[in-house]
């Protein structure tokens, strides 16, 4: 059944028929709204918001570390719809342990966003095309943007690179 405050989105109502129980919540902020997605519906609902809705364009996909709260992390897509002039932030929450299917099949910029989020958390994304560090080097311990990341970092030596 469909929050109360997502009764109020007609997006949310939409995707509720589509595939039921996808949209667990609904926020909203001063520049719009935020969907709350169940893990497992990411990719359909993705598909869903760009070819029916027109969300052509993912703009970032960005995290956040609740830790040590559980779901520890949120993951955060942008959307922006060119033809409607209109945006959307759509969230899922994941567990550490958890897999979250990966969008790049419906938006190409997903790649390097997708691969920035599993650098910095950690954050595992399945069905990826490439999913290795991008900005750390390949070898590399631990995930940098987590809030139990050690504040004083690690000691790396450069010189090898």
């Amino acid at each position: 059944m469909l929050p109360d405050a997502a009764a109020q989105n007609p997006i949310a109502v939409e995707l509720d028929k589509l595939v039921p129980g996808a949209v667990t919540d609904v926020k909203t902020a001063v520049d719009g709204p935020t969907l709350y997605i169940s893990l497992p519906a990411i990719a359909t609902v993705g598909k869903y918001l760009r070819d029916v809705s027109g969300f052509e364009r993912l703009t970032a996909v960005t995290a956040v570390d609740w830790w040590p709260r559980e779901p520890r992390f949120e993951v955060v897509y942008f959307l922006h719809s060119i033809k409607n002039n209109t945006r959307l932030r759509v969230a899922v929450k994941a567990k550490e342990t958890d897999s979250i299917e990966s969008v790049s099949r419906i938006w190409r910029s997903a790649n390097w966003y997708e691969r920035e989020v599993f650098d910095l958390f950690g954050v595992q994304f399945y069905n990826h095309p490439n999913l290795e560090r991008i900005m750390m080097p390949a070898d590399w311990e631990g995930y940098p943007l987590r809030k139990d990341y050690p504040v004083h970092g690690f000691k790396y030596s450069y010189q090898d690179e």
